[in-house]
Parts: structure tokens; sequence; C-alpha cells
């Protein structure tokens, strides 16, 4: 550290400076933001709210919320799980582990998906799995294209066999978006784990990823536990990238003009090729 980077960070209260995980440097909390969050001397990219995503990925105030009024579901009635699920609602601001709706991005409409790691580790339980279906499903009636932001640390345990029935629901779900001739890209972020990495995570036409996610389908606790070995870079966006899993590593600065370039390609193309016209948000 140089003596003026020393005097600079004397002069900023300690509560507006964040420690990067991956360098452990400390990081001007607006500066940290204006670079969307990827520390500036490592490159770490930090785990997003749903709604910093929202912000940093669409065009300003295009987002629309869809399916907000789903209530909370509890079918096995799991001892305290009613008050973590209200706990988490009360904490991230949304009403389940992924937030849904319509957006656009570059002027392009899109149906838009994005995971919340933050409401019980991002699992995938009833309403989870219904979110998602209904997004792709609605989305193959209105032509649109969906983006899916995936974050998740699994199934649902509070709702055993309702919670990974998910994955087939979602996975046939996403075969309607196919039939409808509607793009799917899927953006793995870290970490995407469990039934969301084995359904609807990597089923999308063109399925990118943050630098250095980590991803797979058993977490590094459950492989620890199996007593399995498994070199550790093996759960990771560029391992899966280099044996042809993913398509594409998009540092999360080049994210917004990236997607842009596919959806835009993929409009133009799929409205040459079908009668429909694109739907409207």
């Amino acid at each position: 550290m140089t003596e003026a980077e020393a005097k600079r960070m004397l002069e900023i209260p300690a509560e507006l400076w964040e420690e990067c995980p991956g360098c452990h440097q400390l990081l001007y909390g607006r500066e940290l933001e204006r670079s969307l969050r990827v520390c500036s001397k490592c490159g770490h990219h930090f785990r997003l709210s749903v709604w910093q995503r929202v912000n940093f990925t669409v065009d300003e105030g295009s987002f629309e919320e869809w399916d907000a009024d789903m209530p909370l579901y509890d079918p096995l009635s799991f001892p305290e799980y009613q008050e973590k699920l209200e706990a988490a609602r009360t904490k991230t601001g949304v009403n389940e582990a992924v937030l849904t709706g319509a957006a656009r991005i570059g002027g392009i409409a899109t149906g838009l998906g994005i995971m919340d790691l933050a409401f019980i580790g991002g699992s995938m339980g009833f309403v989870v799995g219904e979110k998602v279906a209904r997004l792709f499903e609605r989305c193959a009636l209105l032509h649109l294209p969906v983006v899916i932001f995936c974050a998740s640390g699994g199934a649902r345990m509070q709702e055993s066999l309702v919670s990974l029935m998910q994955m087939p629901k979602t996975a046939a779900a996403a075969r309607k978006l196919r039939e409808a001739r509607c793009l799917y890209v899927s953006v793995l972020t870290d970490p995407t784990y469990g039934g969301v990495t084995a359904s609807f995570a990597f089923l999308g036409d063109i399925i990118l990823a943050e630098p250095c996610a980590s991803m797979g389908f058993a977490g590094p606790r459950v492989v620890e536990v199996t007593k399995m070995r498994m070199p550790p870079e093996v759960q990771t966006a560029e391992f899966q990238y280099q044996h042809g899993m993913i398509d594409m590593i998009v540092p999360r600065q080049q994210l917004h003009e990236t997607l842009e370039v596919i959806l835009r390609w993929a409009t133009e193309h799929t409205s040459e090729a079908s009668p429909h016209q694109e739907g409207q948000p």
C-alpha cells in the first residue's frame, strides 16, 4: 500500500470500507459499487442481492415483477420452517429464493429470473420451482427470450420430495420454451449447486458463468462427508468451461453487453423464422 492510499483510508470512515474475500484488501464501498462489486485488486466477484443484480443488468426502470403474491408453502408443517420463511422475506425483500418478471436488456423485451442466495441459501422448494416454471411457460406464450441468473445451495430439505419434484417440473417447462423457439440463457453465479444444477441451470441454449463461480451437483461439504476424492478445481466455472459444460465465462462488467448481443442476435433470427410477434413485458 502506498503512502497516499494509506492517508486516504484514514480520511474515510471505517464503515465505508469492505474487505475483499479474495485478496483481503480493503475496498472503498462507493468505488466497489461503481465496479459492479468486483474487486479492483484481484477481480473477485462479490455475491449480489437480487436487486443489485436487477440494477446492474437490465435497462433502468424496465423491470416488472411477476408472481410476487405467491403464498408461503409448508407442505410438511416442518418445525420452525414457517418462521424461517417469514424471516427470509423480511431480510431480502422478496417473497422467495427467486425473483421473476420481465425487463428490457438493451431495449429487448426479456423474461428474467434471479435467484437469491440470501433467501435460505437460494434453495429450491415448491414456490421457487413454480415461479421458474411459470416464467418459462409465460415467456413461451409471449414469445420472449429468458435469462436466469442461478445461485443455489440445492434442494429445500424442509419440503422433502416436494422440493425434488421441482427438478422435472422446471425441466419440462424449459422444454415448452424451446418448443416455442425462444432462447434461454442461463447465467451461473457463485455458487450453483444441487437440484438447480441438475435441472434448469444447465438446460440453457447458451450457458454463461461469472469468473471463479462454484458449481456442481454435490457441494463441498457433501463431498467431504462421502470421503470422495475430488480435485478442488473441478467445481469451478473455469474447469466446466475447459470441459465443454458451459459456453462462456463473462466478467460482470461485460455481462450486460454480452447478453444484449446474444439476445439481439436471437430475437432477430427467431422473428424472421417465426410468425409470432415479440411480446411486451
